[in-house]
């Protein structure tokens, strides 16, 4: 099989809008056609090359929290990134579906949201100033401290909505052990589920084998993964691989920034 590797394609920052104190998102001056839940390779001339869940027809939102994306917060509107894609399998959208997002997961899941109209929405984050997208979506809150919302988890909240209604679908993105639990209660529940995972991406095409988890690639495969599929994924939950190929407990590879 031949694998044609795209060149990144130079293109402006529009528009940059601050979410919190870490996360920033860029509105790129290109039109991408992508499905809710696809990804980009985003590259900055002498820094690196890294994957971005696109939060909007054109555009990214970061989290500063390492070398790569705080280069990534320095830049300002104008100033030039490139980027190839998108890449990946994106969400089913089917109606009747309950989001589930935690942190930034909602990135991702922000199309869904538009592109669906009006789903059930469940975010959580640590605590209130950590939402993003403030006042754009009709949601169920939660946070661990209380400061908004439910003092708890989304599947905590989760749970009591399956109690009440039938969801066609969960589509959820998020940290993975809430992704697993997630997949627990749907699977507990007979409702079919979609999530997105997060590995560390080096080419984005399926080609270095650095985002594997079990015997799928979460760039190619992935990065969103449905019911039959994460039945047969042991690793989900459990573990990763670090930038050298290592595979290690998943709390060692999300600590690594």
């Amino acid at each position: 099989m031949i694998v044609k590797m795209e060149m990144p394609k130079l293109v402006k920052i529009k528009k940059i809008t601050e979410e919190n104190a870490k996360v920033k998102t860029f509105l790129l001056d290109v039109k991408i056609d992508a499905k809710p839940g696809q990804f980009l390779m985003v590259w900055i001339k002498d820094v690196d090359e890294k994957p971005f869940s696109l939060s909007g027809e054109n555009a990214i939102t970061v989290e500063k929290k390492g070398e790569f994306t705080e280069a990534m917060f320095k830049l300002r509107e104008g100033d030039e990134v490139g980027v190839r894609g998108p890449y990946g399998n994106g969400f089913s959208l089917k109606k009747d579906a309950c989001v589930v997002a935690g942190g930034l997961g909602l990135a991702p899941l922000k199309p869904v949201i538009e592109d669906l109209k009006n789903p059930t929405v469940i975010c959580g984050a640590k605590t209130e100033k950590d939402f993003i997208f403030k006042g754009m979506f009709d949601a169920k809150m939660c946070t661990d401290d209380g400061s908004a919302g439910h003092k708890g988890f989304t599947t905590d909240l989760l749970k009591d909505m399956l109690k009440e209604k039938k969801f066609s679908v969960v589509y959820a993105c998020g940290p993975e052990i809430m992704l697993k639990k997630v997949f627990e209660i749907c699977e507990e529940n007979n409702v079919e589920c979609e999530i997105s995972l997060e590995r560390f991406f080096k080419c984005g095409i399926g080609i270095c084998g650095q985002c594997c988890i079990d015997d799928q690639m979460v760039c190619k495969d992935g990065p969103v993964f449905n019911s039959e599929q994460l039945r047969k994924l042991s690793e989900l939950g459990k573990f990763a691989r670090l930038k050298t190929g290592k595979m290690v407990k998943l709390e060692e590879y999300f600590n690594q920034g």
